[in-house]
């Protein structure tokens, strides 16, 4: 917020008024991530939350609050990955981690298509805040499972604070390759047996009762509504297995949406005739496991060539540092991905591979306005947010982060930090 002219600065302290949800941005860099591109100052008007009118020269409603933005960058909130916030605090400590499923004396996996993690989705974690001074103002709660073939379901939830997981936009989360449970042997032919067990079971093919069944009546219930266009949230890197993916999801009638794809840069014809997007890490170049020996840095660059769509997520650490995303994305940009794929991969792309595209993602008429001004490129990491609304209403720019910061960093005095309150 140094950075900031007074005048914007007491603007922007204006916009967190009553009339937050009523806005105007004027003579902003707009980078609306849809069909019309980038705008040279343009205007954006927020009335009732929502995205009224994009364009030059609006005329401020009465009572609306207008942002001069001197011709900064303004973009649609960012994604902030496939992961746990709002789901975990501190991953070393287990009381606060609610996105795995470890049944009470049961050492193996399990498969329960009906574990829904966005049950106990906090919108009071201390996490939000943090991912949301980074730009990042939606994102994908995963089920986790110690990487059982289906690990359960999750959801997409937007990061104000408030809002819990959006009502009828769940993902169901599976496994393919090398990280599959013990329950296939470790066999990736047997994965496949298993999972067209588990959907012949979910479509009624399999009585209940059988001494062999997979799923609970539970599990049965909720798989089959994947069966029917639900999206399924695939983790998946070896090419061979990719296209193995795309061809059981065809004829299974699932929707794939491919994650890791270390190797999805060879499999790049049979991604685009299916549609399909492909979520990765772009900082990811070394093989962590013999399924990702042709990870490279311009995976993203190769599938932008072919046409292929591209989104972005981390690996590592998804809670705490899930700001690390905007790296991956600036990442590949730097090794041949488009600028505008890059932006696009944080934005347009996840939330319509995810189901939320008539929501958020873009800087659209109809779209909810979570916007955010920046002070330079946001694909650069040097850059920050000079300021986030959501639904038109300015969000703190404090985290407990911050806080910390400001109390134990205070101006040099004449005794130690230890002795200053």
């Amino acid at each position: 917020m140094t950075r900031l002219t007074f005048p914007l600065l007491a603007l922007l302290a204006f916009a967190g008024t009553a009339q937050a949800q009523n806005l105007l941005i004027r003579h902003a860099t707009v980078h609306t991530a849809g069909a019309r591109g980038t705008l040279k100052d343009a205007d954006v008007l927020v009335q009732g939350g929502v995205i009224r009118a994009v364009g030059p020269g609006l005329l401020a409603p009465p009572g609306v609050s207008v942002i001069d933005a001197a011709g900064k960058r303004l973009t649609p909130g960012l994604f902030g990955g496939l992961g746990d916030i709002g789901l975990e605090e501190v991953s070393a400590e287990e009381s606060t981690v609610d996105g795995a499923l470890t049944l009470a004396g049961e050492g193996q996996p399990q498969m329960r298509p009906e574990f829904d993690v966005t049950l106990a989705y906090n919108p009071n974690s201390i996490l939000i805040p943090v991912a949301r001074l980074d730009g990042l103002t939606f994102t994908a709660i995963a089920a986790n499972s110690g990487g059982s073939l289906i690990a359960g379901q999750g959801g997409i939830v937007r990061l104000d604070g408030d809002s819990l997981p959006l009502p009828g936009r769940r993902l169901l989360f599976t496994s393919i390759g090398s990280r599959a449970d013990s329950l296939s042997g470790k066999s990736r032919a047997a994965q496949y047996m298993i999972l067209d067990q588990a959907i012949r079971e979910a479509r009624g093919l399999t009585p209940y009762g059988s001494p062999n069944a997979l799923l609970t009546p539970a599990g049965r219930e909720a798989l089959a509504k994947y069966l029917v266009g639900g999206r399924t949230v695939i983790t998946v890197d070896r090419a061979s297995d990719i296209r193995q993916v795309l061809a059981f999801s065809r004829r299974q009638g699932l929707r794939p949406v491919i994650v890791g794809g270390a190797e999805s840069w060879q499999a790049t014809r049979e991604l685009k005739a299916a549609n399909a997007t492909v979520f990765i890490d772009a900082l990811e170049n070394l093989p962590a496991s013999f399924d990702q020996l042709g990870a490279r840095l311009d995976t993203a660059a190769l599938l932008e060539k072919a046409g292929v769509k591209v989104a972005f997520y981390r690996n590592d650490d998804a809670s705490p540092n899930a700001r690390k995303i905007r790296q991956a994305a600036g990442n590949a940009v730097a090794n041949g991905l488009s600028w505008e794929a890059g932006l696009a991969g944080l934005t347009r792309v996840p939330a319509e591979a995810l189901g939320v595209g008539d929501q958020v993602g873009r800087i659209d008429v109809g779209l909810v306005g979570d916007l955010v001004l920046w002070d330079g490129d946001p694909l650069e990491v040097t850059s920050l947010p000079l300021q986030v609304w959501m639904a038109g209403k300015a969000m703190p720019m404090t985290s407990r982060q911050t806080e910390l910061r400001d109390r134990y960093l205070p101006a040099p005095g004449a005794l130690p930090r230890a002795y200053s309150r």
